[in-house]
């Protein structure tokens, strides 16, 4: 009775990593079809604004990153991996600072809090009115990322899944030996 149930949980197992497997090329595809996309729209963007006009020479001199990775743990140990933009915080409140009355008239000044300067668009490297091709580069290269983390997030499962199927197959042969 215990090796119909090992069998039927390698059944169900075998049948998730194959759609794992089937969903990870489909995610692939999709991911080489996106830079595919980008580079040639930048190559649209380099063609209409000039060879010197996009190029590492306008790159600012300090870059920060406009998104980051963050990996979480997520059920059975497997690290899951999201795409998050950098610089976004929570809104500020609006409306007064403290609950108390404050004096209109007077020389006192209240320290205004250092508010820290959000991440450039990086388009703004190229001057200020871009080529759509370009912003469609940029476009495609985000969705490229987001894929990117997507694929590394599936690639995990299915390496979870594979050992999981080893460690069953294992069982299973032990138990039927032990059965002959």
């Amino acid at each position: 009775m215990a090796a119909l149930d090992l069998r039927a949980e390698l059944d169900s197992l075998l049948l998730q990593l194959l759609g794992d497997l089937e969903e990870l090329e489909g995610k692939r595809a999709v991911l080489n079809a996106r830079v595919e996309e980008g580079w040639l729209s930048l190559a649209k963007a380099r063609y209409a604004m000039g060879t010197k006009s996009v190029g590492p020479l306008q790159y600012a001199s300090h870059m920060e990153p406009q998104v980051c990775l963050q990996a979480s743990e997520a059920q059975e140990g497997l690290q899951k991996f999201k795409v998050v933009r950098s610089g976004v915080h929570a809104p500020e409140e609006v409306g007064p600072r403290e609950a108390a009355l404050r004096r209109r008239k007077g020389p006192t000044k209240t320290p205004e809090p250092q508010s820290s300067e959000a991440p450039r668009d990086p388009l703004n490297w190229f001057g200020i009115l871009v080529p759509h091709s370009l912003r469609q580069a940029q476009a495609s290269f985000r969705d490229g990322l987001q894929l990117a983390a997507d694929i590394a997030s599936l690639q995990n499962r299915i390496d979870w899944g594979r050992s999981q199927l080893r460690g069953l197959q294992e069982k299973l042969k032990q138990l039927e030996l032990g059965a002959a």
